[in-house]
């Protein structure tokens, strides 16, 4: 009995602290959201000071491959597709 206490015990703290992490993952998505406004702003206005230019200002496209990736992370359906194809 006292042997499952502890077990008990270890797995709700590692359960608290799997679930706090998803705290400190919106924190952060909330300062990216932030940090992507001010990189629009400073792409328009480099744009509109620079209007020759093909200059990439900031690197949309990777940013965009990365939340892809996150996305397809936290997609249920997606893990679904991809076990069916590493079983294979």
């Amino acid at each position: 009995m006292y042997k499952y206490k502890i077990k008990e015990n270890k797995a709700k703290k590692f359960h608290d602290e799997r679930i706090m992490v998803f705290d400190d993952l919106e924190s952060r998505l909330d300062n990216i959201k932030k940090l992507i406004r001010q990189s629009k702003i400073e792409t328009i206005k480099y744009y509109r000071e620079n209007p020759e230019s093909f200059a990439v200002v900031k690197p949309t496209d990777l940013i965009g491959d990365y939340i892809k990736d996150i996305e397809t992370l936290l997609n249920p359906e997606e893990w679904k597709i991809q076990k069916k194809y590493s079983n294979q």
